[in-house]
């Protein structure tokens, strides 16, 4: 299958202020993160907040340019490319962000909203312009009469079809979606998730989907990516990793996830402590503080990611401890 993306040692670190005497420190955002995106498909990336997904949100869609690392798409790296090819590049990746009640300019109308992205990057003539905005509001489910009302007008659930319809506009090969259903009711969540599912059948879209919903991953996820702190932890596709989790993280992830099925309910794993500040991470392995499991090892020696078992794990006591 071909891989539209590739992230090698991606790192992400901001110099931030302590204050007059303290000076300056540094936080790891991101810390070496590495995957291959693969076409039509949907990789989702969970874990707890803080944990680095947002600001991986901002490298794949050429927000801000990585510290370090690469990051090919469709084999042309664009971690240091200039503004110019980084403002072609961007048409290929879009994003969906999380609250749809601010991702949307309140005084401009929707039909001019869902033109701008044609307006700046194609040479459509108006009359197509408003012809191709009609025919995506007709694929995300919104009506005619929609194309010249303001988004106060909408509802939480058709203002994030309007989002996804602009992030769809320019037809591109990879949608990244930041937590796109938790601002929603619960009710209209299955909506969305389910027009996101229809799109990407449509157009062979390849999605991130950003989520701490391990319910909301497993309904539209065909790979999952495990981050804490900055790296990540495990990495698989779904059902391997959502029937045996090999890392203690993962594992206390999915326990706390609810279910209506008795015979899918885990014993649930409490994480003890709270998550380490980025300023100061750990040494050796991140969640050893946390971890139930944690020896000696894991507090010196940082594990990298290995194949095991169907699946990239970080963990030293992977095998010891799912024997």
């Amino acid at each position: 299958m071909t891989n539209v993306l590739q992230a090698r040692d991606l790192t992400r670190h901001y110099e931030v202020s302590q204050g007059f005497l303290k000076g300056h420190a540094t936080v790891k955002a991101l810390n070496g993160v590495s995957f291959d995106l693969q076409a039509g498909r949907t990789l989702a990336v969970v874990g707890e907040s803080g944990c680095g997904k947002s600001t991986l949100a901002r490298q794949l869609t050429l927000i801000e340019p990585p510290t370090s690392g690469s990051l090919l798409l469709d084999g042309n790296d664009v971690s240091q490319a200039s503004a110019a090819e980084r403002k072609a590049m961007r048409t290929k990746v879009q994003m969906v962000f999380q609250n749809p009640y601010a991702s949307l300019n309140p005084r401009q109308k929707i039909g001019s909203q869902l033109s701008e992205p044609l307006v700046i990057n194609t040479r459509l003539s108006a009359a197509e312009r408003v012809e191709r905005v009609r025919e995506m509001m007709k694929l995300v489910g919104l009506r005619p009469e929609h194309y010249y009302r303001y988004p106060h007008m909408f509802s939480g659930g058709q203002r994030q079809r309007i989002a996804i319809a602009r992030a769809m506009m320019l037809n591109p090969k990879i949608v990244v979606a930041d937590e796109p259903t938790s601002a929603l009711d619960v009710s209209i969540q299955a909506q969305v998730l389910n027009l996101f599912m229809d799109l990407q059948e449509s157009f062979n879209t390849t999605y991130v989907f950003i989520s701490h919903n391990l319910a909301v991953v497993e309904h539209v996820a065909n790979d999952v990516m495990v981050m804490y702190l900055g790296r990540v932890v495990e990495i698989g596709d779904k059902d391997t990793i959502y029937s045996r989790p090999l890392h203690p993280y993962t594992q206390a992830l999915l326990s706390a996830t609810p279910s209506i099925h008795p015979e899918d309910r885990r014993i649930q794993i409490k994480i003890q402590g709270e998550l380490p500040s980025p300023l100061k991470p750990p040494s050796g392995c991140a969640f050893h503080k946390r971890c139930p499991f944690a020896i000696e090892r894991c507090r010196q020696e940082s594990p990298e990611l290995r194949s095991l078992d169907r699946r990239q794990v970080a963990c030293h006591r992977a095998e010891e401890i799912n024997a």
